[in-house]
């Protein structure tokens, strides 16, 4: 008797008509392809969002190391080779001491500040540029997976309307494969969507926050580099120099010391 519940089971569940498999076979060709477009959407935006926030996170801990002890060095570029090589700060460094060179080598009169304020903004744009990447994909999805899934949508609908007037027969049995086939593309393409935008809201933060970082070090940097170190920005957890206390003036008048005056 066991094996026959069993032989039950096993064959109730290889006959269920309301299963994805069955849902994907009952769309036919443009629900497997509406299915495989929006599943391919979600792994790359997936994998768009781990790869940023390992690419965010790198830049994040560099910026630590350069508070830490980049501005302890001498000259820039003994704070560069402390540096990582690929290290989006010792880029912006590298830049501009390169521009420093240049502008000596130019033979058109341009001013060093606007000639190295230009080289480290182009350097800046560079690195948030690359930040960047990947981000309109996921916008893109954002946009588009629920349209896509509303495709699906409307093809199982579609599919049903067909199915019931070619029996004649509006029963449930007769649309209840295309219309959960048209109901789980609309599932799927929330599920896809919804995500993507979220990691796209996320990353355009932290990318905000990274830049920010990267613009202050960039201001720091022009500033050594125009007035040959003299400009450098101040120390985490340095002691501010006090000024000196002033000693009171001492009264020398007996009236004022209080000491009462006898005649010899």
């Amino acid at each position: 008797m066991l094996t026959t519940i069993l032989a039950a089971g096993g064959t109730a569940a290889a006959e269920n008509q309301f299963g994805l498999q069955a849902a994907l076979k009952e769309g036919g060709l443009i629900s497997q392809s509406v299915f495989t477009i929006l599943v391919l959407m979600s792994i790359v935006s997936f994998y768009i969002l781990f790869s940023k926030l390992f690419e965010q996170q790198k830049i994040i801990n560099q910026a630590k190391r350069v508070r830490q002890g980049f501005w302890q060095s001498s000259n820039l570029r003994e704070g560069a080779a402390k540096l990582e090589k690929n290290s989006a700060y010792k880029q912006l460094v590298d830049d501009g001491l390169q521009a420093q060179d240049q502008h000596a080598k130019l033979t058109d009169p341009v001013e060093a500040h606007d000639w190295l304020h230009g080289s480290l903004a182009r350097s800046e744009a560079a690195i948030n540029s690359k930040l960047g990447g990947g981000l309109a994909f996921l916008a893109t999805v954002g946009a588009t997976a629920p349209f896509i899934g509303l495709f699906g949508t409307v093809v199982g609908i579609y599919r049903a309307l067909i199915k019931i007037g070619a029996s004649g027969d509006p029963s449930i049995d007769k649309v209840a494969g295309p219309v959960g086939e048209a109901l789980i593309m609309t599932a799927l393409g929330l599920v896809v969507a919804v995500p993507a935008v979220l990691a796209y809201n996320w990353l355009q933060r932290r990318n905000k926050s990274i830049a920010e970082d990267l613009s202050a070090f960039s201001n720091d940097v022009l500033g050594f580099l125009a007035s040959n170190g003299a400009v450098k920005p101040t120390l985490a957890g340095a002691a501010p120099t006090k000024a000196p206390v002033k000693p009171a003036a001492a009264t020398t008048t007996a009236g004022q010391a209080g000491g009462v005056q006898t005649r010899p």
